[in-house]
């Protein structure tokens, strides 16, 4: 049967019986399916003898993945000389400096305070967006006060951070917190090496020995979109690119709120999350990982202040050099091109401060709050 007059009858299929939404939506996955997997035949490099693919699409589409390849390639170098070519640190010790609340810039990344939390994390300097995560943290908990001997704090969906390990080599106590193991966003954030079960794995052996760090840092395990009550009185919480992956951008708002709850009056919060610099247009919610905008920041600053806590000034600039505007692109682990990437050692380099996350232009944004009642 020709393959148009077989859609033709799915189609009045439909209409014939458009009111039995069972048989709409079984010829509806039918198509679907059907056009999926054309499509997916006229994209393959080759044809089921191993010949090139010589239809018009494979012809016009065939080179994307190489393109994005030599933009990655590029970017990553140019990433790798900036970070070889940083003149000397003009300060070799913490500043009293208040970063604010604001985004990811490469600007940040080679200041001097930035380079001195790299050093004592014993991270290299590396224009990464996760480093500017874990410096800009360790710098509003120094600019805080809460660096020191007897400071108490609290850290949400930690993972294998450093940031435990640091804390608990310079006096400062942490509880530290991930997801119950049987809860089902578990599976995801294990396989991405961003979950830790037991407080051994946390350990981080070249920044603090093992029996300090038993002494200092204790694990539980908490929900951060029902977090216990029993969790209160704490100097300080942080949180690094958790917040985005509650389910939706209100229950990560909703965090943020509930989050100061643990702290006394005049503690520190101190979250990451992800950020569409777009700020107009749609972005992605109700998702595993979703993409906060300006206007969610803004509404989200101004209630917190109506509560009568402080927040960091806001600065939404995304940066002006070159790294600021090197927007890293897929493929990341792809099945055909990883091994490629292996190959010409891409991902030892791959260093970037913006991404494309399903189109979405998206960088770090970081917010310091201050609880009101101190």
């Amino acid at each position: 049967m020709d393959i148009r007059n077989t859609i033709q009858k799915l189609v009045d299929a439909c209409k014939d019986h458009e009111k039995n939404s069972r048989i709409t939506k079984g010829v509806s996955r039918y198509l679907s399916r059907a056009c999926e997997h054309k499509i997916q035949a006229m994209l393959r490099l080759v044809d089921p003898q191993s010949r090139p693919n010589m239809t018009v699409l494979n012809e016009r589409l065939r080179d994307i993945d190489l393109i994005s390849l030599n933009i990655k390639a590029n970017g990553y170098r140019l990433a790798r000389l900036l970070a070889e070519t940083l003149p000397p640190a003009t300060h070799d010790g913490p500043q009293d400096i208040q970063p604010g609340s604001k985004l990811c810039t490469q600007e940040d990344i080679a200041s001097d305070w930035s380079r001195y939390w790299s050093s004592e994390l014993k991270l290299p300097v590396v224009f990464h967006r996760k480093l500017w995560e874990y410096t800009y943290l360790l710098q509003a908990l120094h600019a805080s006060g809460n660096i020191a001997p007897g400071r108490v704090g609290l850290g949400f969906g930690c993972g294998l951070e450093p940031i435990a390990s640091y804390l608990a080599s310079r006096e400062v106590k942490a509880t530290i917190t991930d997801l119950p193991p049987e809860h089902q966003r578990v599976a995801g954030w294990a396989s991405s090496n961003e979950y830790v079960e037991t407080l051994e794995k946390a350990h981080v052996a070249d920044l603090v020995d093992r029996e300090q760090f038993i002494r200092m840092v204790s694990h539980r395990h908490v929900d951060m979109n029902a977090i216990p009550d029993d969790l209160s009185g704490f100097d300080f919480c942080w949180s690094v690119c958790a917040l985005e992956h509650l389910g939706s951008i209100q229950q990560g708002l909703d965090f943020i709120e509930a989050s100061l709850r643990t702290l006394r009056p005049g503690g520190t919060a101190v979250h990451t999350t992800e950020f569409n610099i777009n700020p107009e247009g749609p972005t992605i919610d109700n998702w595993m990982t979703v993409l906060f905008q300006r206007k969610h920041i803004e509404d989200l600053v101004q209630k917190l202040e109506s509560q009568g806590h402080t927040v960091a000034p806001l600065d939404f600039s995304a940066g002006s050099q070159p790294m600021d505007q090197f927007i890293d692109i897929p493929p990341w682990n792809d099945d055909l091109l990883g091994p490629v990437m292996g190959q010409l050692d891409m991902r030892r380099n791959a260093n970037h401060l913006k991404l494309s996350v399903d189109g979405f232009v998206v960088t770090c944004f970081a917010i310091t709050i201050t609880k009101g009642g101190g």
